[in-house]
């Protein structure tokens, strides 16, 4: 996947705020790290009896203990991919975590797309998360079906919560929801369950595996998503959990299927531009951010989804 952010405009304010002297920076150093064998156990990989036994085979051959544990058959190279990897804050997830192979930035995060990915998050947290304050909320938006929207989305905001940063994903798109089955969590209440009055904010789902991210499902398929959308309602729940979350990314229907998707931006504030090549359509395009111009929407970048073959079914 090839992608390209467009740069916002430069606060003029950014060169003329002088230098107050250094901040204050403190951080907590471990002075006696875990060791594999402790972080096996902990995990629940290796049992006391297993720890002995590649210990004394270490011990008889002279090798590391991965090395013994590996040619004993107790362990393989995706259990210590796994310590190595939590050690520096990667999660990797069991087979049956219930997230989809589609969540790749999960899934496989050594995979080279998840890199063109990471690339974007990157560019999206300068010029737009950390550009200004207020702005924590993004749309992802695209003018057809099969564009890859909600991969797009999904992908992003595990990237996102990966940083550290609190990341909500909602599932605006209350036509053809599709995050609830990408991370494998329930859909009988969600958004059109809130904006009814027939629920609260205990519809969002924490996401197991995957420290600070939440879901929001779409919830059942309404008959009359527009009308929720439009509702002020709407509003007051982004507004909340905007407090709650530093950052806020919103899956969306196709433009093509109404006006749900401008709405969605419209209390967003900002909306990424998802395009696929060989499928979506210059005049479609063009279409679209005239109408999100017109809806007062910032439209933070572009990107071009080189995979059609992958995300027509999203």
């Amino acid at each position: 996947m090839n992608s390209q952010v467009y740069p916002l405009p430069q606060r003029a304010e950014a060169d003329e705020t002088p230098v107050r002297g250094e901040p204050e920076f403190h951080v907590t150093v471990h002075d006696r790290p875990r060791s594999v064998s402790q972080a096996l156990v902990e995990s629940g990989r290796l049992t006391a009896d297993d720890t002995r036994a590649i210990q004394e085979y270490q011990a008889r051959n002279g090798t590391s203990f991965a090395d013994a544990g590996i040619s004993l058959g107790l362990l393989d190279i995706s259990d210590l991919r796994a310590v190595h990897a939590a050690e520096f804050g990667q999660v990797l997830l069991a087979p049956d975590s219930g997230i989809a192979d589609e969540v790749i930035a999960a899934r496989d995060p050594d995979a080279p797309s998840v890199e063109n990915l990471r690339n974007l998050r990157t560019q999206l947290m300068l010029r737009w998360f950390e550009h200004q304050e207020g702005q924590s909320a993004l749309a992802i938006v695209s003018p057809g079906s099969g564009e890859g929207r909600s991969w797009i989305a999904a992908n992003l905001a595990v990237l996102v919560a990966q940083t550290g940063k609190r990341t909500l994903l909602i599932d605006a798109d209350m036509r053809r929801p599709r995050q609830h089955a990408l991370f494998g969590i329930s859909d009988r209440n969600g958004l059109s369950s809130i904006l009814a009055g027939r629920a609260g904010l205990d519809s969002l789902a924490e996401i197991p595996g995957v420290p600070d991210l939440s879901v929001l499902p779409a919830g059942i398929v309404p008959p009359n998503p527009q009308e929720l959308l439009g509702r002020p309602l709407f509003q007051r729940l982004i507004n909340a959990l905007r407090t709650r979350y530093d950052v806020i990314l919103l899956d969306t229907p196709a433009a093509s299927c109404g006006a749900d998707a401008e709405t969605i931006a419209a209390r967003a504030g900002g909306a990424l531009v998802v395009a696929c090549r060989d499928v979506s359509s210059a005049p479609a395009l063009t279409s679209l951010c005239r109408n999100l111009e017109q809806f007062g929407v910032t439209v933070t970048g572009a990107v071009l989804n080189g995979t059609p073959e992958h995300v027509r079914r999203h």
